[in-house]
């Protein structure tokens, strides 16, 4: 989807965009600079919901765990 900036240096959310992630007037976006490009990401109302389920398939307990079997070898040196 393309949005065009106008002289004022706004721009306009597409609908199907407002509708799938529920921005509504006055909704926050973050602008977030990459270096390479720029993401804007809606700012959510709880971020601690918005974030659940983010790890997901990331097996980050196995990741843990095997650092921290990594940590009590070096300990024991």
């Amino acid at each position: 989807m393309k949005t065009t900036l106008t002289k004022r240096g706004q721009i306009a959310v597409p609908a199907e965009i407002r509708k799938k992630y529920g921005l509504k007037p006055g909704s926050k976006l973050y602008w977030l600079n990459t270096g390479k490009e720029i993401k804007l990401v809606p700012v959510s109302a709880d971020p601690i919901e918005a974030m659940y389920g983010s790890a997901s398939g990331k097996k980050l307990t196995e990741k843990l765990l095997k650092e921290r079997r990594k940590d009590k070898e070096r300990e024991k040196r």
